[in-house]
């Protein structure tokens, strides 16, 4: 009779440790579906391309003599990589170009500054920059640049900033 209540109370507590332990594995296996947020993509909007490249040329806002139009193009080269470029025209050799170029990541929503870059030529008429950079990926990133020409005491500018493009899987 003893043997038998243990042999019971054996199989009952058998079974339950069988109940817990698979109702810890299913909760186990659950949250490894749950999806990883560094591999999803943020809502497109007009501000975003589903192109791999994306470029943006503007002019001074009024008529210049000196600088034509500035120009900045970004690439996807692979899911940690893209390729930037950034133009300055004048007219004419100038006494200084200037070129700033704003890499911006969008991150919850919102774009902020990732990496910047500033050159300046000297006795120019153009300036040309192309820079391959290695980003966190999985972030859609876009080219900001500011492109302008200098003579004598005057500063023609103008802005550019593409669309921003997915690097990443």
């Amino acid at each position: 009779m003893k043997r038998k209540i243990l042999m019971k109370f054996s199989v009952i507590s058998l079974v339950a440790l069988c109940m817990v332990g698979s109702f810890s594995l299913c909760l186990v296996n659950a949250s490894s579906l749950q999806n990883d947020s560094s591999n999803v993509r943020e809502d497109i909007t007009d501000e975003e391309t589903t192109e791999n490249s994306s470029t943006d040329t503007n002019r001074p806002k009024t008529r210049s003599n000196h600088l034509n139009f500035g120009t900045v193009r970004i690439t996807k080269v692979a899911n940690n990589q893209c390729n930037l470029v950034g133009v300055v025209q004048a007219y004419h050799n100038c006494d200084m170009l200037y070129l700033d170029l704003y890499l911006e990541q969008k991150s919850n929503g919102e774009y902020s500054t990732y990496k910047t870059w500033k050159f300046t030529s000297a006795n120019a008429a153009l300036l040309t920059k192309e820079i391959n950079v290695l980003v966190p990926k999985n972030h859609y990133y876009r080219l900001v640049g500011y492109h302008a020409a200098k003579e004598g005491g005057i500063k023609e500018s103008t802005t550019t900033q593409t669309k921003g493009v997915w690097i990443g899987d």
